[in-house]
């Protein structure tokens, strides 16, 4: 009866801590937000543009399954409360207390990936996210983990529903990628993926070595919230060096034979973004102007964060002693995030998408 009791006393801060994540959560909103999107989803218009089509229908599967989730917890915590009591008052044995913790546990692992959800209060947090992965020291090596690390992030959306689509690349000399944009779309999106700001340091036996030593390399990631218009950021048109130029790599006759692809530099901060992969130099001016409104929001972002914690915004020199993680493959496996000490020895696993674990240890630490 002892563990019964304590039992009933874990469930009792499980149900309290589901009722703080709905609070946070604003399911009403959320179920609002449902009613909109589907509202738009009716228009005979809708798959007019392509693009703006795709965003709303993945931001849809992304609130409907948001609200699933949080309806499902529910559901079954009824259902945990509602057994707990038929095995009280029929003196059940200890086979059902078992089963009661099993279910127990399993809540409590999902009612934490919830509550990571209702850490995201930030004014873009959230929004689709644009991220641009760049090589650091190390050459060819360096490139090439570029690439591992594209491959990394594009099967983490691909595992948590997110979809992406990529706006520049530029190949490596050898093998890899020197750098490479993309947007990352689907709810909450910016809100997890911030977390993964920083550079990222490979530890492994180069394929590029013929003499098969230990090469380590690095590589920097920019995270920035998606915005299509901000009234706070004011642009002018004095201030916007822009160039066209013939895109590079795959894309086809039109692609390589047209100047389509356009850099737009914002002279008073230095700025420049560039996109090639649109289809005609319109459509790749109107993504380079939203990933500029995109940095400039986030640059503001991060100087109001620096002028509260009194630190530098600016990102580390893309070499050994400033990495925010550490992924060695050789001469053991483990990777370890420096911010936050959460570590995993299965290198591969994360290699293949699996980075929710440093995400959320990152996110619960953050907001204290």
């Amino acid at each position: 009866m002892i563990l019964l009791d304590e039992i009933k006393y874990r469930l009792k801060g499980l149900v309290k801590q589901y009722g703080d994540c709905v609070s946070a959560l604003k399911v009403d909103v959320l179920r609002k937000r449902k009613g909109e999107l589907d509202g738009i989803q009716q228009s005979p218009d809708f798959y007019k543009d392509q693009k703006k089509a795709q965003r709303v229908l993945v931001e849809f599967k992304a609130v409907v399954k948001s609200l699933e989730n949080i309806e499902g917890l529910k559901k079954r915590l009824d259902e945990v409360a509602d057994f707990m009591e038929l095995v009280e008052l029929e003196g059940g044995g200890e086979e059902y207390v078992v089963e009661i913790e099993k279910s127990l546990n399993e809540l409590e692992g999902e009612l934490n990936t919830l509550h990571i959800s209702s850490l995201l209060t930030g004014d873009y947090d959230s929004n689709n996210a644009i991220l641009s992965l760049h090589a650091g020291a190390g050459g060819t090596e360096a490139q090439d983990w570029v690439e591992m690390l594209y491959r990394m992030y594009k099967m983490y959306a691909q595992k948590v529903g997110f979809s992406v689509e990529e706006l520049d690349s530029l190949a490596g000399d050898e093998a890899g990628i020197k750098s490479v944009t993309f947007l990352v779309s689907g709810a909450n999106a910016y809100g997890y993926l911030k977390a993964e700001k920083g550079v990222h340091r490979l530890v492994r036996i180069s394929p590029f070595d013929s003499n098969a030593r230990r090469h380590t390399s690095f590589a920097s990631l920019e995270v920035m919230p998606e915005v299509e218009s901000d009234t706070s950021i004011e642009i002018k048109s004095e201030e916007l060096k822009i160039d066209t130029y013939r895109a590079g790599g795959a894309g086809g006759q039109h692609v390589n034979k047209t100047e389509s692809a356009v850099r737009i530099t914002h002279l008073p901060t230095g700025i420049v973004v560039q996109c090639q992969n649109e289809r005609s130099q319109i459509q790749n001016r109107e993504t380079a102007m939203r990933m500029l409104i995109s940095k400039l929001v986030e640059r503001r972002e991060r100087e109001e964060l620096d002028k509260r914690q009194g630190i530098s915004g600016e990102l580390k020199k893309i070499e050994w002693g400033s990495q925010i993680r550490s992924y060695v493959f050789q001469p053991y496996t483990m990777v370890k995030d420096h911010r936050t000490g959460y570590e995993i020895a299965d290198v591969q696993s994360v290699m293949n998408g699996k980075i929710e674990g440093f995400i959320f240890e990152y996110l619960a630490r953050s907001k204290g």
